[in-house]
């Protein structure tokens, strides 16, 4: 039977619900693999798509892109770089899917107020996370690699020349790292939205830990982020922006929560 929210109260045995939460792997996993091929089959193009910004950044640099190259050094490495490519790429092409079988498994257990509620968060976690990697892709990347492209050294006077010939695999570590570290950063006002509508935290609370997030900001950025101060600022400033979009949002919801109490009573009052 359901309730006036629409939530199904009726009771499912154990093995039930592990047969649902089967299907919903077994669906996850088949969009996973599936993703995965897709990728595996345009390895190399995605490469040349993630090489991009740092063609941008020898041009800016003012090299020559026509020399440009990136070497491997073991005879599996390239192969290896084009796996982790395709579980990358298929991870991203898999992610509606997969939240869309984790919203089907536990929808059936929310209100239906709850369900409408969950929906939006649904939406944004995605795109948060692209603009984050965009950020990564068209700025932080091209920038990073301009700082690394003026540090080599051309002979003169009897000095070493000191180039810079990046690894395949080193450079997709480096890229994938920083499209991670900003796509999870970016998920911060999702995931204090969510606490402060469960009540778990408030936007007083968020205030007043602001200097500790600051500090915590520039601690992660410095642990997710190579060790040149570009980077680490580009990773660290827009987590405490988002830090204060999460305040923001936070004080939305508390507005929100406030307004329903006040015309539930009115509706208590008039009853």
């Amino acid at each position: 039977m359901s309730t006036e929210d629409g939530i199904d109260d009726k009771p499912q045995p154990l093995v039930e619900h592990l047969m649902e939460l089967r299907k919903r792997l077994v669906w996850s996993l088949a969009a996973f693999f599936l993703g995965f091929l897709l990728c595996f089959a345009f390895a190399k193009d995605l490469f040349n798509l993630l090489v991009l910004p740092y063609r941008w950044a020898v041009i800016w640099a003012g090299f020559d892109p026509a020399k440009m190259q990136l070497i491997y050094t073991a005879p599996q490495e390239f192969f290896f770089t084009q796996i982790k490519i395709s579980l990358f790429g298929g991870l991203l092409l898999a992610f509606p899917v997969i939240a869309f079988q984790v919203y089907s498994f536990v929808a059936p257990g929310l209100y239906k107020n709850e369900r409408s509620a969950f929906l939006p968060f649904l939406v944004a976690s995605p795109v948060l996370f692209i603009i984050g990697g965009a950020i990564v892709y068209f700025f932080l990347i091209p920038v990073v690699m301009l700082f690394f492209l003026n540090m080599q050294q051309v002979p003169e006077g009897g000095e070493v020349a000191i180039s810079l010939l990046p690894k395949v695999s080193e450079y997709l570590s480096l890229i994938m790292s920083l499209v991670l570290a900003f796509g999870l950063v970016f998920q911060l006002p999702v995931v204090t939205t969510l606490l402060a509508r469960v009540g778990l935290t408030s936007s007083q609370w968020l205030a007043k830990q602001r200097k500790f997030a600051i500090v915590i900001a520039f601690i992660i950025a410095a642990v997710l982020t190579p060790p040149d101060p570009l980077s680490q600022l580009g990773l660290a400033l827009p987590t405490i922006l988002l830090y204060e979009v999460a305040i923001y949002a936070a004080r939305v919801v508390e507005r929100q929560r406030r307004r329903r109490e006040v015309e539930a009573e009115e509706t208590e009052d008039d009853a």
